[in-house]
């Protein structure tokens, strides 16, 4: 039985546009959360006339909301003490432990909703920044609050949970009107795993102006690696808070964000309740070899992360979008360097007078390329047993930095790694170049693989999006536009270098990796460019400007960062410091 009792909040926060309050009735009790909005900017049918004003809304102009969910016990609680208050909003809060929770979310910029339970897994609901309240009153000064929401889970195991949601509908002045606001014409929702990492962030901000509803999912997980191995990013970059921020300053255009880890289903499960997504992008993996081979927990890290995370995928897809796509980026280091000619996915043989079309064989060459092996068998079992629709999109080596949307600002800028565990081949050679770092040849430099600009990756996921798989159908595309050895690459930058006066040489290095260091290669690459695709192919003017780019931060590269630590024969059972 509810006792009454004066009101001391155990939590207090107020900004311009809202007061929120945090009561217990007593020790044993649970916490209740107490929202008033105190913002003048509502329409004028949302307000209270004069004579419709209370005392206490009088006082700094509180205006209450109303009460979507209710219970014996809130409505208690509320008679007990708001008796004067029309609909005021009061939430249930179960433990100690997730009152501190709620307060560490409000106290912080980041504009996520978090889900309260005794567990110590917090499952992060989605978030945009027309929906950011109590940090930034400068976004709340033209906005309406449309809606607070209290779900409370069914227990679990014992546990309960619930979340606390709140939306905002705001209206931009940069928003455009569009033809797709119909229903017949309704824009595709597209969610990308993995949306904070080097592709998948270019990516999200593509697919965003390209006018589709885009959420990012990711456990920032990416950004602890730099932490853990003393490596830095070339470029300075934002959180994915201030960068979606950015973005919706920009453009008017809202980008969901959800928090959490992919190998935790009920989070997953949650994101594509709430998202509805049409087409899932799987960026979400540890997409490094050298980092699965430092020793025995990375390596397993690597494949419990990529292939656990990718199966949850694939549940969520059977279990809450049978008719989504899934586009998952896998590698052409699943191929291997065999001494035919790489098809797309599959190949046609005859052996002993009989044909048939089967999986192109996979010779992976690290833990990292076996554990998308297993996600590109995983994917092609599930097609054929459930009907999902997926690409996938064995990728190329990746390079550059700037797309037409991360060069808007600052703060949208991409990360670029040049250190021997994340960076790729000609990022690092163009970081090594500015700095006066001899380019680092592994072995011969024979070893040939196919590249592509970074700007031909958002290119080719938008044109898997927009012409998507069939039902059942698991489509395989080799993403890349020109393939270089080490040494030609050495050589092209050896070249541009010289042109901005900078003294550039190479050396050879032992070869840390086990692979064939001269070797044929022939790999097809012609499905996207059918689809539509317009490579941007390496060009002198693009070595200059990736050049110009390294320079501009050379005071921020770390030269201890740029030679290869990492052993494939000498990886070990023991845990490796990777501090500098």
């Amino acid at each position: 039985m509810v006792r009454k009792k004066k009101k001391c909040p155990v939590y207090h926060f107020r900004d311009l546009s809202f007061e929120l309050d945090i009561y217990r009735l007593d020790w044993f009790s649970d916490f209740f959360v107490v929202v008033k909005q105190r913002d003048s900017s509502l329409s004028s049918s949302s307000r209270l006339s004069p004579q419709e004003e209370r005392p206490e809304e009088s006082q700094g102009k509180a205006l209450t909301l109303k009460l979507f969910q209710s219970s014996p016990t809130l409505s208690k609680f509320q008679s007990a003490h708001f008796s004067k208050l029309s609909a005021v909003n009061v939430f249930l809060i179960q433990s100690r432990t997730n009152l501190l929770k709620m307060a560490q979310l409000l106290s912080s910029p980041c504009p996520s909703v978090i889900s309260l339970s005794s567990s110590s897994k917090n499952s992060v609901k989605p978030f945009g920044l027309n929906q950011t309240f109590f940090n930034r009153p400068q976004v709340l000064s033209t906005s309406s609050l449309k809606g607070i929401l209290f779900q409370e889970k069914k227990p679990t195991r014992g546990r309960r949970s619930c979340v606390f949601r709140a939306a905002i509908s705001q209206q931009s002045p940069y928003s455009e009107t569009s033809t797709n606001d119909s229903s017949s014409s309704k824009p595709k929702r597209v969610m990308v795993i993995g949306g904070d990492g080097y592709c998948g962030w270019a990516t999200a901000l593509h697919l965003s102006k390209k006018n589709y509803e885009v959420a990012i999912v990711d456990n920032l997980v990416r950004r602890l690696f730099d932490h853990q191995l003393g490596l830095e990013s070339l470029t300075p970059i934002a959180s994915i808070h201030d960068r979606i921020s950015r973005w919706k300053a920009l453009t008017g255009k809202t980008i969901e964000l959800y928090v959490g880890d992919i190998c935790d289903f009920e989070f997953l499960a949650e994101s594509f309740k709430s998202f509805q997504p049409d087409s899932v992008v799987h960026f979400g993996e540890q997409r490094s070899a050298p980092y699965s081979m430092i020793d025995r927990s990375r390596a397993v890290f690597t494949q419990h992360n990529n292939v656990i995370g990718t199966l949850n995928v694939l549940f969520a897809i059977k279990e809450f979008g049978e008719e989504c796509h899934l586009v998952k980026l896998g590698t052409m280091g699943e191929y291997g360097t065999p001494n035919i000619d790489i098809e797309e996915g599959y190949i046609t043989i005859t052996h002993n007078g009989r044909t048939d079309t089967l999986p192109y064989p996979k010779q992976a060459s690290s833990f990292y390329h076996l554990s998308k092996v297993h996600d590109s068998h995983n994917i092609a079992f599930t097609c054929k047993a459930w009907g999902i629709r997926a690409t996938d999109l064995n990728q190329g080596v990746v390079y550059g930095v700037k797309t037409d949307e991360t060069e808007m600002h600052e703060e949208l800028r991409n990360r670029l790694d040049y250190d021997a565990v994340f960076g790729t081949a000609l990022n690092r050679f163009c970081v090594q170049a500015a700095v006066g770092h001899p380019l680092t040849v592994y072995g011969k430099g024979g070893q040939t693989r196919g590249y592509l600009d970074i700007r031909d990756t958002v290119q080719c996921v938008e044109l898997a999006i927009a012409n998507p798989a069939k039902a059942g159908e698991f489509r395989v595309f080799n993403q890349f536009t020109e393939q270089f050895s080490v040494n030609e690459l050495a050589s092209l930058v050896t070249k541009a270098g010289l042109k901005l006066g900078l003294d550039v040489t190479k050396m050879t290095v032992p070869n840390p990796r086990v692979e064939a260091e001269e070797h044929y290669y022939n790999a097809k690459h012609t499905k996207l460019m059918e689809l539509g695709l317009e490579p941007h192919y390496l060009s002198e003017s693009l070595l200059d400007s990736l050049l110009n780019f390294a320079v501009q931060f050379k005071d921020r590269v770390d030269t201890k960062q740029i030679m290869p630590s990492v052993s494939w024969k000498k990886i070990g059972v023991k845990t490796k410091s990777m501090g500098a």
